[in-house]
């Protein structure tokens, strides 16, 4: 059997596919992302015959029903859909939503004399030269004798019989070849997604959850467009919660149903810790329900597939879209969201540049969920968690094959009668004293400020209550949230002048701290045996040059909690590399410490 068959079709016969749901566009409730102008450059490419490149369609398997029969599965339309829905909007005069959640038309106009089309506009409809609306030329009432009459009339430059032909070319766009690839549905998602990859002209690459969304919007007996608004719009609410209102206006069968009233919530609340997309939402809600991984897994049982007889059938669809639906709607369940968002903060993670792994934190809400339903007590649950995505940080656990990583993890913690017994194997065998004195001491030589283990550091310092260097008041985690700085210990033009001109050397996280800016201003460009006497010299005199600090005990609390060595008190330029082996450890000590105590 082949992989696909290519078939030539028309604009008309596309469309009325479309209308009698013989082939399903998944993407008709999610916003239209086009200009208008896009959308009039279309029309004008088919109206000189111009080619507009091929629409790809995949077929949905037949599944068996439980009484023997068969159930034909539809096309679906994966690539292709923003013109398609162009064209619906255009010809058939068909509303389409906007990124506000409205429907809205989008009205192109066509100029007969300079044959030329136009998004509409005021002046346009001023304008008796115009046709300000093309959808009415296609539309099946339209009289084409009636209208060359009362244009002629309007513009009697205009000459019957040419615009006739003119018109006629118009309306022959619905007739213009469209090249149609039909994938098999027998091919596998991987397959799927490179034969995508390799034909889409625009180098645009579709994910599996992008395949999984549309597996899922197309199937209306398990009440598939529910899931899919569901995960869509509270992806788009935690980012920008002022579409609800827009939301609840323009889908109001969708607004009244129990689904919308479990995210709601989401409009009052505010986060930029964790702000999941759609795929991520899918993603987590996929891997702890179905203890699985690869979301290619995903689209096969949304499809029926029975992964040892190869068969599809209709009992596993059900069971499938059953089963996605409640983890969905576990995990933009308010309380557990809450509690999930409580437990990163209690990590540390108090903003979202602290932690770039999405991954981490898909696993860690995954872990969570599993746990949960387990009937785990909160403070296992929360210990679990923390433990877990420390330690996903530490080893870059989910940074490459992450759904292999994804599918080994989930299966073990649910297998583990204990999931400290999973966490404590793995401490054991990735997490040795090698490690830390090895492994980790190494990947603190860097100078990327958004590297992960310096994240990590200011997580420790965040979780230790720790205050900014030579600081006796303001604390590192208020410089954090309100957007401060990283400072030099071995200030940058200290040691510029002093012949370090290489920025990955002068700029290592080991000569990093939070300060405040006043404390980083009085520094300036000292060596830092010489800023660190003033401020010694200051607890005798009470005379405050650098910081706050009146106390000598205070003075070396704070340099043991930012990690700066007593010894920098008589260092100068030609001990900065023993100064950063020396913090290094320090950072070292303390993130484990803090690890440990998680």
């Amino acid at each position: 059997m082949s992989n696909y068959n290519v078939n030539n079709s028309t604009v008309n016969a596309l469309l009325g596919w479309i209308e009698e749901d013989i082939v399903a566009i998944p993407e008709i409730q999610r916003p239209f992302v086009w200009k208008s102008s896009k959308v009039r450059d279309l029309l004008d490419s088919l109206y000189k015959d111009y080619p507009i490149g091929y629409i790809i369609t995949w077929q949905n398997p037949d599944a068996r029903l439980k009484d023997g029969s068969i159930s034909h599965g539809k096309r679906i339309l994966i690539d292709g859909q923003q013109r398609v829905t162009a064209l619906m909007a255009a010809i058939s005069g068909k509303e389409v939503l906007n990124k506000k959640f409205q429907n809205r038309r989008i009205k192109i106009a066509f100029h007969p004399f300079e044959e030329k089309f136009e998004v509409q506009n005021n002046a346009i409809l001023k304008d008796k030269k115009w046709i300000p609306d093309i959808s009415k030329v296609f539309n099946n009432t339209f009289s084409q004798f009636n209208f060359i009459n009362t244009y002629c009339q309007e513009n009697p430059e205009m000459n019957p019989d040419k615009l006739n032909a003119i018109l006629q070319r118009l309306i022959n766009i619905k007739h213009s070849t469209l090249g149609i690839i039909e994938l098999n549905h027998t091919l596998d998602i991987e397959t799927v997604t490179e034969i995508f990859i390799r034909i889409n002209s625009a180098g645009v690459s579709l994910s599996q959850a992008d395949f999984a969304m549309s597996k899922i919007s197309v199937n209306d007996v398990y009440k598939g467009p529910i899931i899919r608004k569901t995960v869509d719009y509270f992806s788009h609410l935690i980012k920008s919660p002022a579409i609800y209102d827009d939301i609840k206006k323009n889908d109001s069968e969708f607004a009244g149903s129990d689904p919308f009233h479990k995210i709601k919530w989401v409009k009052d609340y505010n986060t930029n810790i964790y702000e999941p997309s759609y795929s991520d939402v899918l993603r987590v809600a996929f891997t702890f329900k179905f203890l699985r991984g690869r979301l290619s897994n995903l689209v096969s049982l949304l499809s029926g597939r029975d992964f040892e007889t190869r068969e599809y059938k209709e009992d596993i669809i059900e069971n499938s879209f059953r089963d996605l639906s409640d983890g969905v709607i576990k995990f933009v369940d308010e309380t557990n969201f809450k509690r999930f968002i409580m437990i990163l903060k209690s990590t540390g993670i108090i903003d979202s540049k602290l932690i770039r792994s999405q991954n981490s934190l898909n696993f860690a809400y995954a872990l969570f969920l599993l746990l949960r339903e387990r009937g785990f007590n909160s403070s296992d649950i929360n210990h679990s968690v923390r433990k877990w995505l420390v330690i996903s940080i530490l080893t870059e656990r989910y940074s490459s094959s992450p759904e292999s990583m994804f599918d080994f993890d989930i299966k073990r913690f649910a297998n583990a009668d204990n999931p400290n017994d999973y966490i404590t194997s793995i401490e054991n065998g990735e997490l040795s004293d090698a490690y830390w004195e090895n492994t980790f001491m190494d990947n603190l030589e860097t100078s990327v400020a958004s590297s992960p283990y310096f994240n990590l550091y200011l997580m420790a310092q965040i979780y230790d209550n720790d205050y900014a260097f030579l600081s006796k008041s303001i604390r590192v985690q208020q410089l954090i949230e309100e957007r401060g700085d990283v400072h030099h210990v071995f200030p940058k033009k200290y040691l510029q002048n002093n012949g370090y001109n290489n920025r990955r050397h002068y700029n290592q996280i080991a000569n990093y701290v939070y300060t405040e800016q006043a404390v980083n201003l009085s520094i300036k460009d000292q060596a830092p045996g010489k800023y660190m006497d003033i401020v010694r010299k200051q607890i005798s005199n009470n005379q405050f040059v650098i910081g706050e600090i009146n106390d000598e005990t205070l003075l070396k609390e704070n340099m043991k909690m930012n990690c700066v060595p007593e010894s920098v008190f008589a260092m100068t330029a030609n001990n900065f590399d023993e100064f950063l082996v020396e913090r290094r450890r320090m950072m070292m000590e303390k993130i484990r410490r803090f690890y440990e105590k998680l």
